[in-house]
């Protein structure tokens, strides 16, 4: 091999353990996902919206909510932030470290990707955007000790959590002021019609009017064209929206502390397994307690927007971390046992296609939710999304290791290495 050629990562170069947890919380992310692509795009902030089936009628949909939003919401996003924290560090320092011009390329190509899934795909939800814009931030960051990393996380997250804190205040006193403005549509106070102005912006964007779910759901239910001008608006608030805004920064702190996980050799999975039944314990301990009071305090309130939209509460970042942390545990763990060796090989397997498979799962939803294919957004309760979830696992647990015994790369992996180093290595294995 001619040294100055940048290759991508050899197959005998990669890292088991990151493969595995890549592909577990890829799959956990669709758990989440599935909501917003089968569903209004309010019934992830607002699980009570239909008065029919909402999840105060139905107990079982009571259940799928409560146990999904404890265990994985906020934790498997996380979870897959910091692995591509530590794949920055692993492909930019070193001594196989790609150059900022092949690290920037390759991150152009994933904007692209990104793009393309939440345009054509129909997933206004995509990741994919919010990490490219991420890695030209944090290619910078590479060289940094672990300790400038977590100090660098801490302090964006404090800063995202005062933020969000001062607008809940903000918010709870707008949404006052709304009740007066409309129980007296004299009422002439300039500053409580401004604050009640700032209420009716933020409910406007995640959550709909009485009665009004189903102009969303025609229009998503409607032909490719149609749907289409639909998703491209959508699409475009969240890029010019909720990005900048929020996932930007919810990001650079998952990856900041994944950098410095890797870099502290916690996610090759060789510490000792003490180490990481302490993670596990502390995690899922810190992590359920905050969560199940979250979760309750949600339905008390009679799951109203200012308690169900995740990012309000004070607690957000740690319960979700500490749940990330405890699956973060309890995978590393069992990549050191001889035992479930199958599994952790369906799911290397799904981890090393991962943007095939999130992808597929946009490919998926639009054929089953949008009008190009059986249009069925809206039309399925909560719970009987998740058997869709479990059979799109399936799906992917099975073809994954199948197409990698056949090929070298996921089919859009091997796309994106041809374009980032502008030549195609070969895909199928040599007999």
């Amino acid at each position: 091999m001619n040294p100055t050629i940048i290759q991508p990562i050899r197959e005998s170069d990669r890292i088991l353990s990151l493969d595995v947890l890549r592909g577990f919380a890829l799959l956990g992310i669709l758990l989440l996902n599935i909501v917003g692509m089968g569903m209004h795009s309010a019934s992830y902030f607002s699980p009570d919206l239909n008065p029919t089936d909402g999840i105060s009628e139905l107990p079982i949909n009571l259940a799928v909510w409560a146990t999904i939003d404890v265990l994985f919401e906020g934790a498997m996003r996380a979870l897959f932030s910091m692995l591509f924290g530590a794949s920055i560090v692993l492909l930019a320092t070193g001594p196989s470290a790609r150059g900022a011009a092949m690290f920037y390329r390759r991150n152009a190509w994933l904007l692209a990707f990104g793009l393309v899934d939440a345009y054509i795909l129909f997933w206004t939800g995509d990741i994919l955007v919010t990490y490219a814009l991420a890695g030209f931030v944090l290619f910078r960051f590479r060289n940094a000790s672990p300790r400038k990393l977590l100090i660098s996380a801490l302090v964006v997250l404090v800063l995202q959590t005062g933020f969000f804190v001062g607008w809940k205040y903000s918010l709870a006193i707008g949404q006052q002021a709304a009740v007066e403005v409309a129980s007296n549509p004299e009422f002439g106070k300039p500053s409580a019609v401004a604050m009640a102005d700032v209420w009716f912006d933020f409910e406007s964007s995640y959550a709909v009017p009485s009665g009004g779910e189903e102009v969303e759901l025609q229009q998503r239910r409607a032909n490719y064209p149609n749907a289409f001008l639909f998703n491209a608006r959508k699409a475009t608030e969240m890029i010019l929206g909720a990005i900048p805004a929020v996932l930007l920064w919810d990001a650079l702190i998952m990856m900041l502390i994944g950098m410095a996980l890797f870099k502290q050799s916690i996610l090759d999975a060789s510490k000792p397994p003490g180490f990481y039944i302490k993670l596990m314990v502390i995690g899922f301990g810190t992590g359920l307690a905050i969560n199940v009071w979250e979760v309750y305090e949600s339905a008390r309130s009679g799951f109203q927007l200012l308690e169900t939209f995740p990012y309000l509460k004070a607690t957000y970042h740690v319960g979700r971390l500490g749940m990330a942390f405890g699956w973060l545990g309890l995978i590393l763990y069992v990549c050191q046992k001889s035992y479930w060796t199958k599994a952790r090989h369906a799911l290397a397997a799904v981890g090393r296609m991962a943007l095939s498979n999130y992808l597929m799962h946009s490919v998926f939803a639009l054929v089953l939710f949008s009008g190009a294919g059986f249009a069925l957004v809206g039309e399925l309760q909560r719970w009987m999304l998740y058997p869709i979830v479990a059979l799109i696992w399936a799906i992917q647990l099975i073809l994954s290791p199948w197409w990698l015994s056949r090929f070298q790369f996921g089919p859009c992996e091997w796309l994106w290495r041809s374009l980032s180093y502008r030549r195609m290595p070969p895909l199928r294995r040599v007999p």
